[in-house]
């Protein structure tokens, strides 16, 4: 495993054609959204300034032919933390993502790792690392073919059985 700046994760996007986001997690504690995200729990407004980067830089990316798809397994009933990423969605969604969900009892039989990740067009693994708190911790390139090999099934098995985010919200 090597460990990779996010701008180095971002330049992923520039040689690639698909790039898909598997999250495994209820809960994260990104530094970046604890704020917003307690915002959100007392029913305050928010401005979404602090999204405004990401948001723009998957509008480049999408808009340059990349498709973008991310995964979320979930379980039922929700944490917050999944229903406020349910109410962030549509700014994903206009931004090029393909959002899609998976009820985790869904997909009992999917043996999963144990990182989040990015697969790059099915032969690149950039995991996403977190920290126990669920606090960001980086990201790291892996080059094992095994482990690439395990994640592209499992990202396969994901997809082809995840909601699209309208289906999903109307169930």
């Amino acid at each position: 495993m090597e460990r990779i700046t996010f701008q180095e994760f971002q330049d992923m996007f520039a040689i690639s054609k698909r790039a898909f986001h598997l999250e495994l997690r209820d809960e994260y504690r990104v530094e970046d959204e604890e704020i917003p995200f307690e915002r959100w729990l007392r029913g305050e407004p928010d401005n979404f300034a602090w999204r405004t980067e990401w948001l723009s830089f998957m509008t480049d990316v999408t808009t340059k032919g990349v498709s973008v798809q991310r995964a979320r397994v979930v379980t039922e009933p929700h944490t917050d933390y999944v229903r406020w990423e349910l109410a962030l969605d549509p700014q994903n969604i206009e931004s090029g993502e393909d959002v899609r969900y998976l009820p985790r009892q869904c997909a009992e039989d999917i043996a999963f790792p144990r990182e989040d990740c990015w697969l790059f067009d099915g032969d690149r693994l950039v995991l996403s690392l977190f920290k126990p708190d669920g606090g960001s911790g980086g990201f790291a390139r892996e080059r094992d073919p095994d482990l690439i090999e395990q994640y592209r099934t499992v990202c396969d098995q994901v997809w082809s059985r995840a909601m699209p985010y309208a289906e999903y919200l109307a169930r």
